[in-house]
């Protein structure tokens, strides 16, 4: 699984692992048109096919987002765009697994591979 590693000058979660592509839906913007801009400018991948996984809430004591959660397989190399993120690279399930709880990923994105995973 390709993450991201957030930017440390990011006011939220700086430094920690996230999932390899977020961003919020601009002004007249559908999810999908969101999706494919967000990977595009963060990992410079233009012909995925994501498959929907789900959606749900996610709040903190800084924020609430309504969240919509992809998954893909591609081939393609990502460029990591160090304008939006510090740094890219592949984990194994059961590395990340192994981590979690750390304080090295970021609280959602443990949430949301827990729920991927079918873990508690």
């Amino acid at each position: 699984m390709f993450l991201q590693k957030r930017s440390l000058s990011k006011d939220i979660q700086p430094g920690k692992w996230d999932t390899s592509v977020g961003g919020h839906i601009d002004p007249g913007e559908n999810v999908e048109d969101a999706l494919a801009r967000e990977t595009r400018e963060e990992l410079g991948i233009t012909d995925l096919e994501p498959s929907f996984d789900r959606k749900y809430i996610w709040k903190s004591d800084r924020e609430r987002e309504l969240v919509y959660s992809f998954s893909a397989v591609t081939d393609k190399i990502p460029l990591v765009n160090h304008e939006e993120i510090d740094e890219g690279k592949y984990w194994t399930v059961n590395k990340i697994t192994e981590n979690l709880g750390l304080g090295i990923f970021t609280p959602n994105f443990e949430y949301e591979f827990r729920l991927h995973n079918n873990l508690r």
